[in-house]
């Protein structure tokens, strides 16, 4: 994976950092031993729009990461 974006940031007054042109709203954010900061993109859904199977699988414990698509995600919701 190529870098798309690469930039010097700083924390303001609030401890906050600003991502540039971000394609996101919401990020998860880790951060590593090494004091590497991964963010990854999220996208919020409603719970109203889940289905009682797709809630059965996240409270089960399958990791969303593991579905391969967003299609294949809410598959159930067209059957």
């Amino acid at each position: 994976m190529g870098t798309v974006k690469e930039y010097e940031a700083k924390l303001d007054a609030r401890n906050r950092l600003t991502i540039r042109d971000a394609g996101y709203e919401h990020y998860h954010v880790q951060e590593l031993e090494d004091g590497t900061v991964v963010l990854k993109p999220r996208v919020l859904v409603s719970p109203n729009v889940l289905t009682a199977e797709t809630l059965t699988k996240a409270e089960a414990g399958q990791d969303l990461e593991e579905f391969e698509t967003v299609e294949e995600l809410f598959q159930d919701l067209e059957s």
